[in-house]
């Protein structure tokens, strides 16, 4: 079985010259510091992401993510515009950001700043300036520009599908998932199907060690078609506060939908054929 089709539209990368402005205010640092943890949690947090794609059209910020191997793509939106953060960029090297918002000179009263300069007539965002309430402790982080994180990160646009299979997972199940991963730790995929109206996830097969339990019973819909799911992703995004949406295709796609307040989070997981 071969796994649903993702499209990917490159960019040329281009080099223009670039001139340097003052360092522009925008945000007050506490405001600033909760949007940017918003977003390393749920990226990086996952423990394999480490960079991320700003988008800001329509009005509205948008993030796009992905893992180098392309098992979990993530596509979130903010619910409001993130103030300061114009234009379209890239967060390179997220464990560093990770460190920075969480350094305890910057935990209060901090002064987080976007640095911008004029790139072919256009002022544009190319990274953050950190500074503690008394001025004496400084850091700068970059951020990758349009150029170079479109072709880093190509956008991957998903076709759509029709979900068989939408629910809420509840603190139970997610432990229960968590306790079948754990005596199955040698599988790194499994199976979701449905048996009535019990969702069903299975780890490992009749020729090894094997597990399965009921996620959520009454969904309605099926699966049939036995695709396998990453188990180590999954555990990683359910483990996420927030309010939690799953979806499932029998045509072989995967949603994981977390609302964290600040935006909300799709995380979309093409199937696998084990």
């Amino acid at each position: 079985m071969a796994p649903p089709k993702y499209i990917c539209e490159g960019v040329q990368i281009k080099h223009p010259h670039t001139r340097q402005l003052q360092h522009n205010t925008t945000e007050k640092g506490s405001k600033m510091r909760d949007y940017l943890k918003d977003i390393v949690q749920h990226t990086h947090g996952l423990g394999f992401i480490e960079s991320a794609k700003i988008v800001n059209e329509d009005g509205g910020t948008q993030l796009e993510a992905m893992d180098d191997d392309r098992t979990v793509i993530v596509q979130a939106k903010f619910k409001e515009q993130v103030p300061g953060l114009t234009g379209t960029f890239g967060l390179p090297n997220l464990s560093k950001l990770n460190i920075l918002l969480n350094i305890d000179e910057y935990k209060e009263n901090a002064n987080i700043t976007v640095n911008e300069q004029e790139r072919n007539g256009e002022t544009v965002p190319f990274g953050l300036h950190f500074e503690n309430a008394s001025g004496d402790f400084k850091n700068d982080y970059r951020f990758m520009s349009k150029e170079v994180v479109e072709e880093k990160l190509k956008s991957v646009k998903f076709k759509g599908v029709n979900w068989d299979i939408e629910m809420q997972p509840n603190s139970a199940s997610i432990a229960r998932f968590k306790m079948q991963s754990q005596a199955n730790g040698e599988e790194t995929v499994f199976v979701a199907k449905t048996e009535g109206t019990d969702l069903k996830f299975f780890f490992g097969d009749a020729s090894t060690h094997a597990g399965n339990f009921v996620f959520a019973s009454g969904v309605e819909g099926a699966l049939n078609t036995g695709w396998s799911w990453p188990v180590a992703q999954v555990q990683s995004i359910l483990n996420l506060p927030g309010d939690i949406t799953m979806k499932f295709s029998d045509a072989g796609a995967a949603m994981i939908t977390v609302d964290s307040g600040m935006a909300t989070y799709d995380y979309i997981l093409p199937a696998q054929s084990k």
